[in-house]
């Protein structure tokens, strides 16, 4: 199978597991907490991620799978092809707004993206490709994002971070044009792809930024954990920035002052 191939069948899963949630937002949701009271997970979330988990390993049953909600044994090693889900991105978005959530796959080979898909279910905005196909917006071609510096551009946060300034936040955000909340990391990568934010800053696990990363490198933006580091998709949940290579130099500058 080629990668267009692939992305074409990889799309298809999504619109169907979006079709299944639509439907279930007219039915009693079950909500469950996880680690706090703001870190939620649904009924819908797990069915979700069942339905992608089987339809990945009846097509492609030698790889391996990196789920939210543990519907897949997780990976040791990522030698081979690794998927990467959030099944939905944005869960509390998902119950309190019943909007502004994203399906999220990505697609690394040997440790390496190959193909990210962010799925914006209400507002119907899709966004995948990769660095061999060309990113797309809705079957167009997205061009490199240009080089905004952080004082010219809007910053994404997470509200947490910004509202405890960890790792210089706030400064950061003194320093941009403004910051915006959106509460979904899909969200923000698809902002911060379309040149509507110079950033992003957040606590992300892999299954948060897999996607995102393998859609934001081939448009020239630089995507890191918040020390500069790389990231690695089997690593635990730690502090990650997206943005564009001006914006991103200009943070790492503030995290050095403080």
């Amino acid at each position: 199978m080629t990668t267009t191939q692939l992305v074409s069948e990889v799309k298809t899963w999504i619109y169907e597991a979006s079709d299944q949630i639509k439907l279930s937002l007219n039915e009693v949701i079950d909500v469950k907490t996880k680690s706090n009271h703001r870190d939620l997970v649904t009924n819908i979330d797990q069915a979700t991620e069942r339905f992608l988990v089987e339809k990945i390993k009846k097509a492609y049953p030698e790889d391996h799978i990196v789920g939210e909600e543990g519907m897949s044994e997780k990976p040791t090693t990522t030698k081979g092809r690794v998927w990467v889900i959030d099944p939905i991105d944005g869960t509390m978005n998902f119950v309190l707004q019943q909007k502004n959530f994203c399906i999220m796959i990505g697609i690394f080979e040997n440790g390496h993206p190959v193909l990210g898909f962010i799925y914006d279910v209400m507002a119907d905005c899709f966004i995948y490709g990769g660095v061999e196909t060309g990113v797309y917006l809705n079957g167009s071609p997205l061009p490199k994002v240009k080089d905004v510096a952080l004082k010219d551009g809007l910053l994404g946060a997470n509200g947490s971070m910004y509202a405890h300034d960890t790792l210089g936040t706030q400064q950061a955000g003194l320093e941009a044009m403004g910051v915006r909340i959106l509460g979904c990391a899909g969200l923000d990568f698809i902002s911060v792809i379309q040149g509507d934010q110079c950033g992003y800053i957040s606590n992300l696990a892999p299954w948060d930024f897999a996607a995102g990363v393998a859609l934001s490198e081939p448009l020239g933006l630089v995507c890191t954990y918040l020390d500069g580091s790389p990231y690695h998709i089997l690593d635990d949940r730690r502090y990650f920035i997206v943005a564009t290579k001006q914006a991103h130099a200009d943070y790492m500058s503030i995290l050095r002052k403080n």
